[in-house]
């Protein structure tokens, strides 16, 4: 697995999934507030007049050269949960972009997010 600080790194660089399709580039990162490791990058997606940033686990995802390829399948990434790109994931949001790829999700002790941007 790769550190939060390196994956930041690869903003704006191709995000593909295990066939190479590319889904979009990847904006952001969101890290497990319980752990603090890398859970969800944001992707932008869409024509240029419409944009959005949709959700992808990093789970398992491997980094190429000038690529970040994740497991899960395109057409699944392109449904995911979205926002706008200046947009934020509200913390009522999270359950649904957890459940859109079968994750389990569950908030902190005390109902904190689940996920932080980085």
């Amino acid at each position: 697995m790769f550190e939060a600080e390196d994956i930041r790194e690869w903003r704006g660089h191709d995000v593909v999934d295990s066939e190479k399709k590319k889904i979009g580039s990847l904006e952001a990162v969101y890290v497990d507030t319980a752990t603090d490791t890398p859970s969800f990058a944001t992707v932008t997606i869409g024509l240029p007049t419409q944009r959005r940033l949709i959700f992808v686990p990093l789970a398992d995802a491997t980094v190429g050269p000038g690529y970040l390829k994740v497991v899960w399948d395109k057409k699944l990434a392109k449904e995911a949960p979205s926002i706008d790109l200046d947009g934020e994931l509200l913390a009522t949001d999270e359950p649904a972009v957890f459940a859109h790829y079968g994750l389990p999700y569950a908030t902190g002790a005390n109902g904190e997010r689940r996920l932080g941007r980085r």
